[in-house]
């Protein structure tokens, strides 16, 4: 039956007598922490099995092959994704203009990644990397299944998608991936490990949400609305792919597979300091952000407070990178992959600037002014391809790393500035909210590095020892950052302190 009024059921929003919207916020944040503990987990064994059972070539020709999917599945999606979680009204009909729209997309792009397979294979000459672009067309298709269910347990701030589907996806590719890759498959172990952990997603995704196709009415006025919104959100999205191609061309073509390889290995590696910020924080804060959209006084108090606590979060993962990126990169992957380790480090800059993105790109969609992120998109591709091409031919691999980091930085302070007028907020109280962690996070940095460098020199050891110094160096850092942090930002670690007494208290009642 089509519904068009607004309800508890419709919006995903209970009832006033339901949880608080912190409440809710703080649920879903907990529950991403500790499925993203899991998933880095099993992230990280298969990605050191990878490394020891693939070389860094054959990373690289898998990355050649699926540059065409990764490009069009932006096509798939078509930001009508977004479009739902923000909506307010005519939901179950618009979940059906969606899914019927992105599964149309999926069927094209699939077609689409079949038909410029050979003209990969021919750019990056070489005949495995066609093949695999042929044979990773139909993923398009599976992706296209998974942006309703998506949408719709987004919107309703649901805990199980965070505990059930990341995990399950996690292990259905690492266990398949690694399990072939020993066997002797090579490159292809990828290509089918990817495929493995697209049907679980969509088996995962579509058990544990109640939502089916058939309950509202596919429109065409409904999508058009859908896409005026979401036309910015797939600019950005393709800027982005283009971005990444263009590092895969560059990197690939200028340099060698191997240095590709270690490339993307070193970027692996440098984000998951960013999908922590994504997985924990953006992920409840842009349907968050949705509801409050007509009270700026609120918003903009949630924004400083989001910016304030992933700048605390990203500022000192960065530093650790610095610090340690090439010896962790040494001890756990093995010699061979030490510019990945020097890429790493290059990329400290990401996930402090990709924080800043994250909060601050969900304020304009949450506000419905997604034509301001055709700025964001306009930077990202123009800083980000002109310094990659400049600091490539000037210091090769590194270069490359350099690269990411200053765009992001750059991307990032960008969207902050088209975030504050929506919220009639000031640099000043942007600077206020993130300028107190990030001498903390220095000075740690400074100090290990000094550290492991002078004393422990982690990756000199036998690698049982190797790790047990990397743990201390870790250690060493947490304890300088805090230190200097409560003297940098005193509030902040005093109400850090009192949220870790009660969820230890509130799990002792239990």
């Amino acid at each position: 039956m089509t519904q068009t009024t607004p309800s508890s059921q419709d919006t995903g929003v209970s009832a006033a007598s339901g949880p608080s919207m912190s409440t809710r916020i703080g649920r879903v944040a907990a529950a991403s922490a500790g499925a993203l503990v899991v998933g880095e987990l099993i992230t990280l064994v298969q990605t050191v099995a990878l490394a020891r059972l693939l070389s860094p070539a054959e990373i690289g020709i898998f990355v050649s092959g699926t540059v065409i999917t990764a490009f069009l599945a932006e096509f798939v999606e078509g930001g009508l994704r977004a479009g739902l979680v923000q909506r307010e009204h005519d939901v179950a009909d618009t979940a059906e203009t969606v899914f019927w729209a992105t599964l149309f997309g999926g069927v094209i792009s699939s077609l689409g990644a079949l038909a410029a397979a050979p003209v990969i294979g021919m750019l990056f000459n070489s005949t495995t990397a066609g093949l695999i672009a042929a044979a990773s067309s139909g993923s398009l298709l599976l992706f296209s299944l998974t942006n309703v269910p998506e949408s719709m347990l987004q919107r309703e701030f649901s805990v199980k998608r965070r505990l059930i589907v990341g995990p399950t996806v996690s292990v259905a590719y690492a266990g398949t991936a690694v399990t072939l890759a020993a066997l002797g498959c090579g490159v292809w172990s990828l290509v089918i490990g990817s495929y493995a952990s697209f049907l679980a997603w969509v088996i995962s995704v579509w058990a544990i949400t109640d939502w089916r196709p058939g309950r509202g009415r596919a429109s065409y006025r409904l999508w058009r609305e859908l896409a005026r919104y979401g036309l910015p959100l797939v600019l950005g999205a393709i800027g982005a792919r283009l971005q990444n191609a263009a590092e895969t061309l560059i990197v690939g073509r200028g340099l060698t597979s191997a240095a590709l390889g270690n490339f993307r290995y070193g970027q692996r590696i440098s984000q998951i300091p960013v999908r922590a910020i994504i997985e924990i924080g953006a992920v409840s804060l842009f349907p968050a952000f949705s509801r409050m959209a007509g009270d700026q006084a609120r918003m903009r108090a949630a924004y400083l407070r989001a910016m304030r606590w992933v700048t605390i979060g990203a500022a000192p993962l960065c530093g650790m990178m610095i610090a340690l990126g090439e010896p962790a990169v040494i001890v756990v992957f093995g010699e061979p992959w030490r510019d990945g380790g020097m890429v790493v480090m290059a990329m400290a800059g990401l996930g402090l600037g990709k924080a800043f993105i994250s909060v601050s790109e969900e304020v304009i969609k949450a506000t419905g002014r997604t034509r301001l992120l055709n700025w964001y998109t306009a930077v990202e591709v123009s800083v980000g391809i002109g310094s990659l091409v400049a600091l490539v031919a000037w210091l090769g691999l590194v270069g490359a790393g350099l690269a990411m980091s200053v765009t992001a930085l750059v991307v990032g302070l960008t969207v902050i500035g088209l975030a504050l007028p929506l919220l009639a907020a000031s640099w000043s109280q942007i600077a206020h909210a993130v300028i107190p962690p990030l001498p903390a996070a220095a000075v740690a940095t400074v100090a290990v590095w000094l550290l492991d460098r002078h004393v422990v020199h982690a990756q000199d050891h036998p690698i049982a020892l190797s790790v047990v110094m990397l743990m201390l160096d870790s250690v060493a850092f947490i304890v300088v950052y805090l230190a200097v942090l409560s003297v940098t930002a005193p509030h902040s670690t005093a109400e850090a302190g009192r949220a870790v007494v009660r969820l230890v208290a509130r799990r002792g009642d239990r």
